[in-house]
């Protein structure tokens, strides 16, 4: 079980292209995938050779590998086919025909690239004057938000894109950045219910494959903050809304999860939530720590041998839906 552990872990790297101290780290501690970022994927080749280059050292017949690929400012592919207009712009015009097309031939491109994972859709609503979520919304309701959220997971799926609902509970209503600090907002468990939850179950049910959770305090909620929260995890997005796919963090180096601690604290607070997948920047040294701290936990009996099963059986039962690109 133990060489297992890495698994559980998401992580990237700073340069262009991956370092073969990258390539050793990933192959020894059997990572699960990595993430791409701007720097890794423009000119496109780049994301193209390093994607070869973490599938040639993969453990694992197929890692996961990721992008955030929104649209508008959140694009970390730039120029046709890749790029979109932001979803606030389709969201605007009531251009679900627009943003099928547009989406579509971006989802085609960047898994023929070797991208298997995307994280998005961003199901949440806009509520506030929230800088972190400028231009990511597709509307102010529920109603006008969901088509979007299901065209892009059906779209997904068609291309062999794996999808990833975010940022959970919901982020729309809150003030602070996650990137900078902790995220707040005080809607209560009703409101949750009738607003939130409802993109979110709509997406859930449409066969969304993770749902990424915020740095964020409900403390109407939990006074904890939302990625170390068994309250919101597994009776809100679990129990609640019957959710039994992939959950994972958001950047564990944000900013908004430093009163976690150190980034094996972090890590291991974020998965006895409830968190399968532990996600980690650009910052791979963050994340080697982050996996030793778990081994040792581990070793000390102080993670449930249960619930690793549980989440290494998610990870490679949603791998299994994967097939490996021609590069």
């Amino acid at each position: 079980m133990l060489h297992k552990i890495g698994q559980l872990f998401i992580t990237g790297f700073d340069t262009s292209e991956p370092s073969d101290e990258f390539l050793e780290f990933y192959s020894s501690e059997n990572v699960g995938g990595v993430i791409l970022f701007e720097n890794n994927c423009t000119p496109n080749h780049l994301a193209e050779n390093s994607i070869k280059s973490v599938i040639e050292v993969s453990s694992e017949i197929i890692p996961l590998v990721g992008v955030d690929q929104e649209g508008g400012q959140v694009c970390r592919f730039r120029g046709a086919p890749a790029e979109y207009k932001s979803p606030s712009d389709y969201g605007k015009n009531k251009d679900l025909g627009l943003f099928k097309e547009q989406f579509s031939r971006a989802a085609h491109y960047i898994h023929s690239l070797g991208v298997n994972l995307l994280f998005g859709p961003v199901a949440d609503i806009e509520l506030a004057n929230n800088k972190c979520l400028k231009g990511r919304t597709f509307g102010k309701k529920a109603a006008s938000v969901i088509p979007f959220i299901e065209s892009s997971i059906k779209i997904s799926r068609k291309v062999g894109l794996l999808s990833c609902l975010k940022h959970f509970p919901g982020l729309g209503a809150a003030q602070n950045d996650p990137h900078q600090k902790i995220a707040v907002a005080d809607y209560d468990y009703q409101t949750f219910l009738n607003r939130e939850a409802v993109t979110f179950k709509a997406g859930i049910e449409t066969g969304a494959d993770m749902v990424m959770s915020t740095h964020m305090i409900l403390s109407s909620l939990d006074p904890r903050l939302v990625t170390e929260s068994e309250i919101v995890i597994e009776q809100l997005l679990r129990d609640k809304l019957n959710f039994d796919g992939i959950v994972v963090t958001d950047d564990l180096l944000m900013h908004g999860a430093d009163s976690l601690g150190g980034y094996g604290e972090r890590a291991v607070k974020a998965f006895n939530a409830g968190h399968d997948i532990l996600l980690f920047g650009k910052n791979y040294h963050a994340t080697a720590e982050a996996i030793a701290y778990f081994k040792e936990e581990y070793r000390q009996g102080k993670i449930d041998e249960t619930r690793l099963k549980a989440s290494l059986e998610r990870i490679s039962g949603i791998k299994s839906k994967l097939t490996m690109p021609v590069l």
